[in-house]
């Protein structure tokens, strides 16, 4: 009589989700730091509606107002500007509207005065959503 051996299977094999679940993370965190929104938003295919013909045109107001301050003064939508000048132009803006957001850039070089002087004459004509930055 012959016999048939039982093999041994021994155990099941055990698959660990430890490891795998920290590589997956690690990658997303990756990914994450790495995205640059600019890619997000070029690749974006946004059709616009055509503007209304017969709309009445009213002066618009940016509501992004974007301030260069420079070691030798002020630069204010592409052309220096004294601080005169940009204290009746922040004025005329803010009794337009109070809350145009005005983005402050700072040049490492650009007396501090300068910026202070700037918050000041924002301050005054009432506008209260500002950032600073420096370049």
């Amino acid at each position: 009589m012959i016999r048939k051996r039982k093999r041994n299977k021994g155990e099941a094999a055990k698959l660990e989700m430890t490891p795998m679940i920290d590589v997956v993370f690690q990658l997303l965190i990756f990914f994450i730091v790495t995205l640059k929104q600019e890619d997000i938003f070029s690749k974006l295919n946004v059709s616009r509606p055509a503007p209304d013909p017969n709309a009445v045109q009213e002066e618009q107001v940016d509501d992004l107002l974007t301030i260069q301050v420079y070691d030798k003064g002020f630069v204010l939508r592409g052309r220096r500007v004294p601080l005169s000048e940009l204290d009746r132009q922040l004025t005329r803006l803010a009794s337009y509207s109070k809350n145009i957001s005005v983005i402050i850039k700072c040049t490492s070089d650009s007396p501090h005065a300068y910026l202070v002087q700037l918050l000041d004459i924002c301050a005054k004509a009432g506008l209260k959503n500002l950032s600073v930055f420096s370049l």
